[in-house]
């Protein structure tokens, strides 16, 4: 009877994240080296540039891993790790986040109602948010839905100074739907 025992390695290094490999994780042969002074030495042996790296006090990291053989740059790998985060929370901040507000409707309604929906529409899109107009059927109105066509095309023509049509109104069970973009 034979047995297999097998042991952990818990002295391996254990990845939380999904950054770049470094220092020893770094798997190759050959590396293209780019030191702390930014200057390219070329390239070079893994075992050349982790010396490299202690040599400076700063670690190896691979900058991209696609490349053959992999270009990697010595660095303090937590200053690294703070300006990637630097640059992602500024990108974040730069983005425009585009919200789709909605307006329900009824085609039989009165022209203060209409109005405000409107003047509502206006203000969604002044913000630089979606508004996506929703006509509701109810019972026998289902049979005269051109009410409700002329209506959503009224909306449209109000509304051409201020934003443009995405989708045009179409009926999709007992409703009807249109989505107007800013300008």
């Amino acid at each position: 009877m034979e047995v297999t025992i097998a042991i952990e390695n818990n002295n391996a290094p254990v990845r939380t994240d999904d950054g770049p490999r470094i220092n020893d994780e770094i798997k190759v042969r050959e590396v293209r080296l780019i030191d702390e002074n930014g200057e390219n030495r070329g390239v070079v042996s893994i075992s050349e540039a982790l010396r490299i790296a202690d040599d400076a006090g700063l670690d190896l990291i691979e900058i991209s891993p696609q490349a053959v053989p992999p270009v990697c740059k010595v660095l303090d790998y937590g200053k690294y790790k703070y300006e990637v985060q630097k640059r992602k929370n500024e990108a974040k901040k730069n983005q425009k986040v585009v919200n789709i507000k909605e307006l329900k409707l009824r085609p039989v309604i009165d022209t203060h109602d209409y109005e405000v929906k409107i003047k509502q529409a206006k203000k969604f899109l002044s913000q630089g948010d979606k508004v996506k107009f929703t006509m509701r059927f109810k019972g026998r109105e289902m049979s005269a839905n051109d009410m409700g066509k002329e209506i959503l095309n009224k909306i449209i023509e109000d509304l051409d100074t201020v934003g443009k049509v995405d989708s045009a109104p179409k009926l999709d069970g007992r409703q009807m739907m249109m989505l107007i973009s800013p300008m």
